[in-house]
């Protein structure tokens, strides 16, 4: 945690990481408040309308308590995946607890997800057992011939023919439930990341890496936690933003949560969910926030209070900074992070440390900086790679099953994140885009490859690319070109099919959003697409 200390410099120079040689990410954000204050909320769940259902410290320990018991009954073992497939709700929270006290690990995956990215990631990860809810379930039951690990189904919405039910299990499982003894480096959670080569990558994470996310939280968010805060997020909680920056945290400090599904943001109801359910920390992607940003006097029409609003995922840009302030009379605190190695940039105006355009300097207890491809570090405006300093406690564990991949991350101590950035002479950092190809849109990291293996499998495609196209609101949005086989015509009936596709079988952030037909692909002597020159295309 950081210091009670105002000034930047100092606060960087004193803080020293303390990580003990035994934690449990379970038993700290759930047991720790169940022994000193039971009733004290932890979720206020909006799941089933506008009346929050509140979830307590001492219902979250019992209840994970439970699961733990009844998992570890059907056969999951320590370091065995266990996926949760569930929007915003309490029954995640209880599954993450439970699963983290078992010393499994949990393997978040977002409900938008299609048959195609929930069977890669299932099978790579060799699931055990799936927590889930009906439509979950009926997304499984077409893949599951295809999962051998796969052993346990278990839905929120009650038992059905193979399917466990989540509630029955809690019932048959002990409160008194022993958690496992783990240690900062042991298997906590994995949470998949997309690249722009192959498919998608396991970032494999230790118990120790909520530890490592408190002062990137603290930062941004001015002090926190303080009397009264309440924290909400439309960030799904599977992804590292809602799940790390948010939630975990926020009930490691026995800070309330509002959790409620967002099938599309809608800024309106951001807005009076914020307004009627006294939220004073958000976690607002800058896209939502453009999108807040068309609603006329947002925060004072609808009596906002915010403490904080701490925003990242992509460029903020100045224009979003600057409303902020107007609307909701404070300064939107900007940060940075992937999902290897999350929070370690950010700003707190609190501290003085705040620039429109940039995303913040190192928050205390990280080391990052803007490197050569050689390992050295640039002079200040000097354009490199943006980088952070290992060992530190945020940091993944590795990829799953991906040495390689694990190795080549790395330019010696430096864990590259392959986005382009400079820093200045004050010491902050300005990001400017990256130096591959994977796509930013609304927050989300989008790998190209992975759209264009799911336009391979229409058949009206023969080969195709997909790369980001500039948009105002999202930043990006997926643009797909597309060769088709003979016998096929370009038509905007088949564009919209081809787009159905992807958005059925990947997630309705990954689908194209535009689709152009081409006669050929631009392609470099060895075969590889330029994708610059379809980006120049618009």
């Amino acid at each position: 945690m950081l210091p009670d200390i105002s000034d930047y410099a100092e606060i960087t120079a004193q803080f020293r990481w303390s990580i003990p040689g035994r934690f449990n990410i379970g038993v700290a954000v759930a047991d720790v408040w169940a022994l000193s204050d039971p009733d004290r909320p932890a979720i206020i769940d909006l799941h089933s309308g506008e009346t929050p259902q509140t979830l307590t410290f001492g219902a979250l320990a019992e209840q994970s308590n439970r699961l733990a018991s009844a998992l570890g009954s059907l056969g999951v073992a320590r370091g065995e995946c266990v996926a949760i497939l569930l929007p915003q709700m309490a029954e995640v929270v209880i599954s993450h607890v439970a699963i983290y006290k078992l010393g499994a690990v949990a393997l978040p995956l977002a409900s938008l997800f299609g048959i195609d990215a929930l069977e890669y990631r299932l099978a790579d990860a060799g699931v055990r057992a799936v927590i889930t809810d009906s439509a979950g379930a009926a997304k499984l039951s077409a893949i599951r011939a295809h999962l051998p690990n796969l052993a346990f189904v278990i839905s929120t919405d009650g038992p059905d023919g193979q399917v466990h039910g989540f509630r029955p299990l809690l019932e048959k499982g002990r409160p008194d439930f022993v958690a496992a003894d783990t240690g900062p480096e042991d298997p906590a959670m994995m949470i998949y990341t997309s690249g722009t080569t192959g498919p998608p990558k396991g970032a494999l994470h230790g118990h120790r890496v909520l530890l490592g996310h408190l002062p990137g939280v603290q930062f941004p968010h001015e002090g926190f936690p303080k009397q009264g805060d309440r924290f909400w997020t439309p960030a799904d909680w599977a992804w590292a933003g809602g799940l790390l920056n948010v939630l975990l945290p926020s009930l490691y400090f026995g800070v309330g949560v509002v959790a409620r599904r967002f099938d599309r943001f809608d800024p309106e109801a951001a807005l009076h969910l914020m307004s009627a359910h006294q939220v004073r920390n958000a976690f607002i992607p800058p896209t939502a926030l453009r999108m807040l940003r068309s609603c006329h006097a947002a925060g004072r029409r609808y009596n906002v209070d915010l403490r904080t609003l701490a925003s990242g995922g992509e460029s903020l840009g100045a224009a979003v900074y600057a409303w902020g302030r107007e609307a909701f009379g404070l300064t939107i605190n900007e940060f940075y992070g992937q999902t290897e190695c999350n929070l370690v940039l950010a700003s707190c105006n609190a501290m003085g440390v705040s620039r429109a355009g940039s995303i913040g300097k190192a928050v205390p207890g990280h080391v990052c900086d803007v490197i050569r491809p050689d390992g050295t570090r640039c002079e200040p405006d000097e354009p490199g790679q943006i980088a952070v300093l290992r060992p530190d406690p945020v940091m993944f564990l590795g990829y799953w099953n991906r040495p390689d991949a694990t190795r080549a991350k790395f330019t010696g101590d430096w864990m590259t994140t392959g986005d382009q950035g400079r820093r200045d002479s004050d010491g902050y950092v300005f990001f400017f885009g990256r130096d591959d190809d994977v796509i930013t849109s609304s927050g989300y990291r989008i790998g190209p490859g992975e759209v264009e293996d799911c336009l391979l499998r229409h058949p009206a495609v023969e080969i195709a690319a997909a790369v980001g196209k500039p948009d105002a609101i999202r930043g990006e949005i997926v643009k797909a070109f597309i060769v088709l086989k003979p016998g096929f015509q370009p038509s905007a009936d088949l564009s919209a099919d081809i787009q159905a596709f992807v958005r059925t079988r990947l997630s309705a952030h990954e689908y194209p959003r535009e689709v152009a037909f081409i006669a050929r692909l631009p392609l470099t002597t060895s075969g590889k697409v330029i994708r610059r020159e379809l980006r120049e295309q618009g």
